[in-house]
């Protein structure tokens, strides 16, 4: 029986090529990835509602711990912060400001921590299905915003207690969220790489965003400090250029009237906007070049 050659592999690549055939998991062009991303928009949003929906299941309370979660990390804050330590003296409407400043940043912190998880808390999904692994972190997102919505009406409740009605100022914070939830997918997407890669990342980011908080001025006025002049100016600049803080400016601007729209420096949309698209559109970008590499190994 005559044996038959195998083909050379130049002419088994012309004959997949012929036919249509790719590389399975090969990255595809960038606005490609995008045009499909968004293709699956309705399962990012509903894998975002699952997931909300399954976290607090297994609780008595169910879904009120996605309010009493955020207002008891205020509490406790308001009692170290505002009482021990006295970081409240000659910051007005000091609650509204604690309260908010806590939702903001639980905001982004929940958002970049989920983030470490959005690949490697998902490997069975991965390595079954053929999408673009740019749908998981940013389905993360969307849960922590969904998570956010929840507490952003405890807010109010809280505003109006103490005497903050709603006003046309209010409307900023639609704008300020918008951009925070672009900044919070980027990072999100930047973390949930070097996670895949390196799952220790996971482990260490806690102690790194609870650095982060202690500097974003969650729980204590970055306007007082920067009235002192005995700090080192790059420290300044640091502090006003601080991302969260950015955010977390704007919405108190935003929502407390003792801090009126009129009073908010300059650089802060500009900031706000710059954060948002570096770390949206850097954070796409650098995630969808590791494409090929999710789930294997």
């Amino acid at each position: 029986m005559p044996s038959v050659s195998p083909q050379p592999p130049q002419d088994l690549a012309a004959l997949a090529a012929a036919h249509g055939l790719t590389i399975s998991g090969a990255r595809p062009p960038l606005f490609t990835y995008i045009r499909r991303t968004w293709g699956r928009r309705h399962f990012i949003t509903a894998f975002a509602t699952a997931r909300l929906t399954a976290q607090y299941s297994q609780a008595k309370l169910g879904q009120v711990w996605q309010i009493m979660t955020p207002l008891l990390n205020a509490a406790v804050y308001y009692f170290i912060f505002g009482v021990l330590l006295g970081t409240s003296h000659g910051v007005p409407d000091f609650i509204p400001f604690l309260v908010t400043g806590v939702f903001i940043w639980t905001f982004t912190s929940n958002s970049i921590q989920t983030g470490t998880r959005a690949i490697s808390g998902s490997l069975g999904l991965v390595r079954a299905l053929h999408f673009p692994r740019a749908s998981l972190p940013i389905a993360y997102a969307v849960q922590q915003l969904q998570q956010l919505l929840f507490s952003m009406g405890a807010l109010i409740v809280i505003l109006v207690c103490f005497g903050k009605y709603p006003e046309p100022s209010w409307l900023l914070a639609i704008p300020a969220l918008v951009l925070q939830s672009l900044f919070n997918t980027g990072i999100s997407m930047v973390m949930a790489r070097l996670a895949a890669k390196t799952p220790d990342v996971s482990q260490l980011m806690p102690f790194i965003l609870r650095t982060w908080m202690y500097v974003s001025g969650v729980m204590w006025s970055i306007k007082k400090v920067l009235s002192h002049d005995n700090l080192p100016h790059l420290v300044l600049l640091s502090l006003q250029a601080n991302p969260a803080a950015v955010y977390i400016s704007l919405m108190r601007y935003a929502l407390i009237d003792s801090y009126h729209a009129n009073q908010l420096p300059p650089h802060v949309w500009a900031l706000a906007v710059g954060w948002a698209v570096v770390a949206g559109v850097g954070g796409f970008i650098y995630f969808w070049k590791a494409e090929e590499q999710y789930g294997r190994g």
